[in-house]
């Protein structure tokens, strides 16, 4: 991967930063939901499986159990009829209904709001406990999935091998302000424009804007 001065990444970063808001200017949470909890329970469920199909799960079980008081009292053979159709659906059962208990007899069922206490939950990771904070409680995060993730190496803005380095790159190129929104902004476009198939790094309009930087730069030495 090619190595950009500091200059370059800024340039880069504005680039990134004008194109995403011009595309998606109040940018929408892709996953259906109420509120923190249901939040939670949605992005847990859309590991290994589209935002597309958890949507059209959720609304059938957050039918049954809404609350972490009501998904804890289910059973994960009951659990597992409403998300079979998920990636590790077996796993995820198990995971929500202990999360759930948690929930409900550690945190007086309200969900937990620091970093600590949600990866402490049964299948909560980084990623998840970042969403959560970002998009639920509106503190801000920068939670890194593998689209941000290839995004991030693709717009030349980080060189992180592991989510949590890139994670820690895009905190220091970006302002704290925008990066509730500019997570969002990055998941609708690499979805919907620079997708790993259909954009090879030069074909949609923001890697042309950034091949264009790259050119600019080659010809004044800057």
């Amino acid at each position: 991967m090619r190595s950009w001065s500091i200059s370059a990444i800024a340039q880069r970063a504005a680039v990134v930063e004008k194109t995403l808001k011009e595309y998606f200017p109040k940018p929408e949470i892709p996953l259906h939901h109420s509120d923190p909890f249901t939040l939670l329970v949605a992005v847990v469920l859309s590991a290994r499986c589209t935002d597309k199909l958890v949507n059209k799960i959720t609304p059938r079980l957050f039918g049954r159990a809404s609350t972490a008081k009501e998904l804890s009292q289910m059973t994960p053979k009951e659990l597992l009829g409403y998300i079979r159709f998920c990636g590790l659906a077996p796993t995820k059962a198990k995971n929500l209904i202990a999360a759930a208990k948690i929930i409900v007899g550690k945190h007086g069922c309200a969900l937990p709001r620091t970093r600590e206490e949600l990866e402490a939950l049964p299948g909560v990771g980084p990623k998840t406990a970042g969403v959560v904070l970002t998009q639920a409680f509106g503190i801000p995060a920068f939670p890194v999935d593998t689209h941000i993730f290839r995004s991030a190496h693709r717009w030349g803005l980080s060189r992180g091998k592991t989510p949590d380095a890139v994670e820690s790159d895009l905190r220091l190129i970006f302002p704290e302000k925008h990066w509730n929104d500019l997570h969002l902004r990055i998941l609708h476009y690499v979805r919907g424009y620079c997708t790993t198939r259909g954009c090879d790094g030069r074909t949609c309009p923001l890697c042309k804007r950034l091949n264009e930087i790259d050119i600019r730069m080659e010809k004044t030495g800057k």
